[in-house]
């Protein structure tokens, strides 16, 4: 009752041979697990903050907020820091305000029954006028939560 050395009786083996089948397994999983980032990225945002000081308010010209409302006659309205614009003089306004600053922020506050469609328009000046970071304000936001 001896352990058989495989090529006494002269038959084929019909088991398969999983060994290189396992290295290829495992060279397979090390190169996913390389390949595959280990955190997801998501967007970048910014948020205004609220002031530290409820009581002191500061008016800061450096903040950009362009409002996009709507008037109930089809056509939202826009402002930028509440100075109305008509939409076809945004994309000029913005670039003129961005030309000179070192730091290229602004936020857009869209209202609450608008399309998004109308939002991502005035991203899309923005990103013309070569603004290199647009925030969203929510209603959440604006109401300080």
């Amino acid at each position: 009752m001896g352990m058989g050395g495989g090529g006494g009786t002269g038959k084929a083996v019909s088991d398969i041979n999983v060994t290189p089948l396992i290295d290829v397994l495992l060279v397979l999983l090390i190169i996913f697990m390389v390949i595959v980032p280990v955190t997801p990225k998501g967007l970048d945002t910014l948020i205004p903050q609220p002031p530290k000081n409820p009581q002191q308010e500061v008016v800061n010209d450096r903040t950009i907020v362009v409002q996009i409302l709507a008037n109930g006659k089809g056509e939202p309205s826009y402002k930028i820091n509440e100075d109305a614009f008509p939409k076809s003089q945004i994309e000029s306004k913005l670039a003129e305000i961005f030309a000179t600053r070192q730091e290229k922020v602004m936020f857009v506050q869209g209202g609450a029954d608008l399309d998004f469609g109308k939002v991502a328009e005035v991203i899309d000046m923005g990103h013309q006028a070569e603004v290199d970071n647009i925030g969203l304000i929510t209603p959440r936001i604006a109401a300080g939560q």
